[in-house]
């Protein structure tokens, strides 16, 4: 088998302590799910064994959750902004959650709603999404060098959508500003002084899939996860899945990994400094999806306590695990998974075919007795960009030795 070496810088954790958090729980993660299990085409996504790829990496299993096929939209974050919305309407109207629908909400709000947020791509495509559902507004901002597909995504679902010339993090300050200027609502998955409800429950939300997974490896027993690799914007995903799965595995059973491009490694540059440090710049990474420059505050005291290791990885890792997850070995499943979904499985791929890989195996604890769990959470959402890199080449792995 050929040998590469792409960049992945690995910081174990210093400042771990198990300790797990009451807001991002199981309990939280079950009451999200109860409520989209009510809406018109919910099923839980598939879970992915990939036995063949485990067995040439060393590894009892992989397993990859597949967030493609979420109520057709490609990618998992409507989880988030539909639950935070459904929540936001509940308390504002006084309507109980266990027993609402978007219908009767819809026909519950006295007077139209504009949702505002800041996205990448899929989030604001959740947002749209809920809010057409609902009968309301919603105007998405995008950061500099957004896909025009994404953009176009958004517009289909009746979303006012605009690119700006900033930064992600300039472009959720620019929200902040016009929303507060002209009485938007904002739907954001990050939190600051002032702004943590909204963000607690987006999280929570993504818990969904952490429980499906959960009762998933139950029913295949296949044995519980030792490790889990999650990929990190500012954090609110790993946050809310990984405070599902430590109540189910506990925080010293399951080797929790977050994985970052290096061009916004927020996470990583925290996790090593014992607190939240932002990232500055373009952030010029395939991984949109990731492009992201400060640590959600809600999210991070879990992520320090509970993160066992913190990897700073190239684009190519990324491209790596597209094309891996596209092209399974033996009969693996075909995994269509986007730049920001793959991640996890190119650093996977990527020590299988590094130089050093039985010191990277050691250095995460890998061996034959562990089953890897990874969240593919988009799949081809830009199309253009994701054939560029599966059939015609871009970010090669490099020169095979």
């Amino acid at each position: 088998m050929s040998q590469f070496s792409l960049k992945m810088d690995v910081a174990d954790n210093q400042f771990f302590t198990g300790k797990t958090s009451e807001v991002f729980s199981r309990k939280e993660s079950q009451k999200a799910r109860a409520f989209h299990s009510q809406l018109a085409g919910y099923t839980p996504t598939p879970l992915h064994s990939l036995t063949a790829l485990a067995g040439l990496l060393g590894v009892r299993n992989i397993l990859v959750k597949d967030e493609s096929k979420r109520f057709g939209l490609n990618a998992f974050k409507m989880l988030g902004g539909a639950y935070a919305i459904v929540r936001l309407l509940c308390e504002k109207y006084d309507v109980n959650l266990a027993s609402t629908s978007f219908e009767k909400l819809k026909n519950s709000i006295a007077e139209k709603m504009t949702f505002a947020t800041t996205t990448d791509g899929n989030h604001g495509r959740g947002v749209a999404w809920a809010a057409q559902q609902l009968g309301q507004n919603a105007i998405v901002y995008m950061p500099k060098g957004s896909a025009q597909e994404r953009v176009e995504h958004i517009r289909s679902l009746g979303a006012v959508c605009e690119v700006t010339d900033m930064n992600y993090d300039d472009t959720v300050r620019l929200t902040m500003k016009n929303a507060a200027e002209k009485g938007w609502v904002i739907v954001q998955d990050t939190a600051w002084e002032g702004y943590t409800q909204i963000p607690t429950w987006i999280m929570q939300g993504y818990g969904t899939m952490a429980d499906e997974a959960i009762e998933q490896i139950e029913q295949a027993g296949s044995g519980a996860p030792t490790h889990v690799f999650l990929q990190c914007g500012v954090g609110a995903m790993a946050a809310g899945v990984l405070g599902c799965l430590l109540d189910a595995y506990g925080p010293d059973k399951l080797h929790s990994v977050l994985v970052e491009p290096e061009l916004a490694n927020c996470l990583f540059r925290s996790g090593v400094a014992g607190e939240p440090v932002n990232v500055g710049g373009a952030m010029a990474t395939i991984m949109a999806g990731l492009a992201c420059g400060e640590p959600n505050p809600l999210g991070w005291p879990l992520l320090r306590n509970c993160a066992h290791q913190f990897i700073s990885c190239e684009d190519k890792v990324a491209a790596l695990g597209m094309r891996v997850l596209g092209n399974p070995l033996g009969d693996d499943p075909r995994i269509i998974s986007g730049e920001s979904g793959a991640v996890g499985a190119g650093v996977l791929a990527a020590i299988l075919h590094h130089p050093q890989r039985e010191k990277l195996m050691q250095k995460l604890k890998l061996d034959a007795s562990s089953v890897v769990l990874l969240l593919s959470t988009e799949g081809d959402t830009d199309v253009k960009h994701y054939r560029e890199v599966v059939w015609e080449g871009r970010h090669q792995a490099g020169e095979i030795k």
